[in-house]
């Protein structure tokens, strides 16, 4: 799981500061924070994006949707502004500016509040991750994203352009379901190429385990925890949402809830797989590095064994007596080598015999 190295701040910068402060906690990326505006009804569309609040777009319209979607969450003063449009609470305020919150839905009476991680894909297999906070009042949705570059609303942007459907004639709470329907349909992306990653390294965890196998299946491990503490509470999340007796989601947008939570029950179940996996290849690991351990002190053993007799006999006869009989032989030298080769040749064959070699 990648993430660029930005200046990061933890919770402690919040110790101390009574409940509602706007501290932001996270990753500050680089870009200026960026708003777009989708305000749309059966007849038309307006859609602006800006880097300032323009509230003249912002308020809910008597018919129809606005959509408020912010990417970036550390310039404080634009989330405590917006706040002040739509009347959230401050404790809602301090959770968005908070990245490191846990999937979660509380309900407001006028508004529910949504909290989920978002998984963006990348070319290598691995996957970068950010908190996206939802906001669903009478007509409009409020999306707060951290800033990273990319998102997985393209596809509910070309819907709401297009007019394809019977899209801007429903409600903001079908545009909630659509935009958690995207963050789930992004979690199979991401564990498809985790799958892929997972059985690479396990070929080479059988065939060829080195060092640097063993911190690939670490850093798998810690993705694995990521996505596993991600996918469980997100569950609870869309469970609220299907049965909760709030006005603001209407019965018929409940069954499509309902679809979202069992894509999300199928997710967990891949996550508790791989997880199952990583802890198969981490003792195959150790058994393939014990395997291969005792494959050479094995063969150490065999060479030290076949050398020992041939060591006893050069001692034997580097002794300085005097009267050795063998040293005054015409052929001594010839025929000790033809011994020693002949014990060599006579242990390798009883050891293949026996399967050790």
């Amino acid at each position: 799981m990648k993430r660029p190295k930005r200046l990061f701040r933890t919770r402690s910068a919040k110790e101390g500061l009574p409940p509602g402060s706007l501290i932001h906690i996270g990753e500050a990326p680089a870009d200026a924070v960026s708003i777009s505006v989708f305000s749309y009804n059966e007849q038309e569309l307006q859609e602006t994006c800006s880097e300032t609040l323009e509230l003249s777009l912002l308020q809910p319209r008597s018919s129809g949707v606005v959509w408020v979607d912010v990417e970036g969450v550390h310039q404080v003063d634009t989330i405590r502004s917006l706040g002040e449009a739509y009347n959230l609470h401050p404790l809602v305020l301090e959770d968005i500016v908070s990245t490191l919150q846990r999937p979660k839905v509380e309900d407001y009476d006028d508004y529910l509040f949504v909290v989920v991680k978002m998984l963006l894909p990348l070319p290598d297999g691995d996957f970068a991750a950010e908190q996206l906070s939802l906001i669903l009042g009478k007509g409009y949705v409020l999306t707060f994203q951290e800033g990273i570059r990319g998102d997985a609303f393209g596809s509910v942007r070309e819907r709401i352009r297009s007019a394809k459907g019977k899209f801007r004639t429903l409600g903001a709470d079908y545009l909630l379901y659509t935009l958690l329907d995207a963050v789930v349909d992004r979690y199979f992306t991401v564990l498809e190429g985790f799958g892929e990653r997972l059985v690479t390294i396990e070929e080479e965890v059988a065939l060829h385990p080195h060092p640097r196998t063993l911190v690939q299946l670490n850093d798998l491990k810690k993705e694995v925890i990521y996505l596993r503490k991600s996918t469980w509470p997100l569950r609870e999340v869309l469970s609220f949402l299907e049965r909760d007796d709030t006005d603001l989601i209407n019965d018929a947008t409940r069954l499509f809830l309902r679809d979202v939570h069992d894509h999300t029950v199928q997710t967990i179940d891949t996550v508790e797989t791989f997880r199952d996996l990583l802890s198969g290849m981490l003792d195959l690991y150790l058994s393939s590095l014990s395997n291969r351990t005792n494959e050479i002190m094995k063969f150490l053993t065999v060479i030290g064994t076949i050398f020992i007799p041939l060591t006893f006999i050069v001692g034997l006869y580097g002794m300085n007596f005097k009267y050795m009989p063998e040293l005054e032989w015409h052929y001594g030298y010839f025929a000790v080598l033809g011994i020693m080769a002949l014990m060599t040749i006579g242990m390798i064959l009883y050891f293949k015999h026996r399967k050790w070699l």
